[in-house]
């Protein structure tokens, strides 16, 4: 059997989103003739913990690991707060507005850390990977970021042994959301994009997880760029739990941080409150993760504090519970973000899977609103356009009375986490088909 090392910083018993995407690809590639071997951080301070994942992992899965120094002890020094990471923080914060010291951890972090603070662990990987290869054969190797210290890892690997490198960007490097809110210097930002640029120009092939982002990559001048979208796994949306009749609930699963800030909404179902009674009665806005000061703040100055149910985590396995619960999905895309039309999270397919209708806030003209339109699975508005997320609210307040809230999806078979690890073996025997070089290691 083929053998491909992933690198990736996020791995059981981390939680979040971050893990789930080669969490899943592990867990189907020897089905499809290729044996993965994981390098991950021996120590890492993840976010969130969900121990239940591990349960994902395959059973004599080799995972090699090495320590890795962060900078986090300096940060909480300077600011008080536990994590330096922006990928996974979204720049949530509890306080009305954030202090010198965070403001300058922030600053530190977009222009001294890059292209992240994982950058520590890049020699020390390299090293410790290089002493592994001499004595164990690998036909592939990936690398997936965020953080996109990673890809400096298998790209100084393939530079010197000419092993296949797979680059799998989960988000965009200098197009994603946060990367303006860093206070980047312009000479920062010229080594971020000089680094992307090695990246994209040095890897045999690339992954992103949306066509307009591939589209993104092809414009910066990528080559060999490859959409395979997350998605879901059936093994964990098998729960037969129906949603509770007894309130019109509208589900948020995970993080939201300023730029998800669905001011027009709040504003939607305000009125509609106000105007029907029996509306405030049935109506239960359900925050699944952590949520930021100004968001819970925009929810209270509207006056649906009774109807706000706010969840600070749950873990995966109990997540696909509450989304079955619920009446409506929530998902929101940053507007903010350059590449808005291109976001499609893990979160989106699993809220497709669940067969609960999806009410999106977003661009109607990316590819969440193309897969929203094909499968027949909810509706996407702009953030602005109040007139049409009232009357989409009030069709599903109308079709919820009713009892009439099933979905009756089309297509989303193509993306289950099997048939897309089916998608990335064939792209893996592809790219070793057309390897170039000898291995000199």
């Amino acid at each position: 059997m083929k053998k491909v090392l992933i690198i990736t910083y996020y791995w059981p018993p981390s939680g979040g989103a971050g893990v789930q995407r080669w969490l899943k690809f592990v867990k189907y590639l020897r089905e499809f003739g290729w044996e993965p071997v994981v390098f991950t951080p021996s120590n890492p301070d993840f976010p969130v913990t969900d121990n239940t994942l591990v349960n994902d992992v395959p059973s004599g899965i080799e995972v090699i690991t090495t320590p890795i120094w962060e900078p986090y002890t300096f940060y909480k020094k300077i600011t008080g707060k536990k994590y330096f990471s922006t990928t996974s923080s979204g720049f949530l914060n509890n306080k009305i507005s954030p202090g010198p010291g965070e403001k300058l951890a922030v600053w530190i972090r977009g222009n001294l850390f890059i292209p992240d603070a994982r950058k520590f662990w890049i020699k020390p990987s390299v090293r410790f990977l290089f002493k592994y290869l001499k004595n164990n054969n690998i036909d592939a190797i990936v690398s997936t970021g965020p953080p996109h210290s990673m890809h400096l890892i298998a790209l100084q690997i393939k530079e010197r042994s000419h092993i296949p490198w797979l680059a799998d960007f989960r988000d965009p490097w200098t197009d994603i959301d946060y990367y303006k809110e860093m206070k980047i210097s312009s000479f920062a930002d010229r080594k971020h994009k000089h680094l992307e640029l090695k990246t994209i120009k040095g890897c045999n092939a690339m992954v992103v997880v949306s066509s307009n982002m591939k589209t993104n990559y092809e414009i910066m001048g990528a080559d060999n760029v490859h959409v395979i979208t997350n998605g879901y796994d059936t093994d964990d949306m098998d729960i037969s739990e129906k949603f509770d009749y007894s309130k019109f609930s509208i589900t948020h699963t995970g993080t939201l941080p300023p730029g998800f800030n669905l001011t027009g909404l709040w504003r939607v179902l305000s009125e509609l409150s106000d105007s029907n009674p029996k509306f405030r009665d049935f109506l239960q806005i359900k925050l699944i993760g952590k949520v930021d000061k100004t968001v819970f703040d925009d929810i209270s100055n509207h006056n649906l504090n009774k109807n706000l149910s706010l969840i600070e985590y749950v873990p995966h396995d109990k997540v696909v519970s509450q989304m079955k619960q619920s009446a409506i999905l929530l998902l929101a895309v940053n507007k903010s973000s350059p590449n808005a039309k291109g976001i499609l999270t893990g979160k989106f397919f699993e809220y497709l899977s669940s067969g609960r209708p999806i009410l999106a806030i977003g661009p109607t003209d990316g590819d969440l609103a193309d897969i929203l339109k094909e499968s027949q699975s909810g509706c996407i508005m702009e953030y602005d356009d109040l007139d049409q997320i009232k009357k989409t609210v009030m069709s599903l307040y109308e079709r919820f009375i009713s009892n009439d809230l099933n979905n009756n999806l089309t297509g989303i078979e193509k993306y289950t986490r099997k048939n897309l690890t089916s998608d990335l073996a064939e792209l893996l025997n592809n790219m070793i088909a057309d390897r170039k070089g000898l291995i000199t290691i």
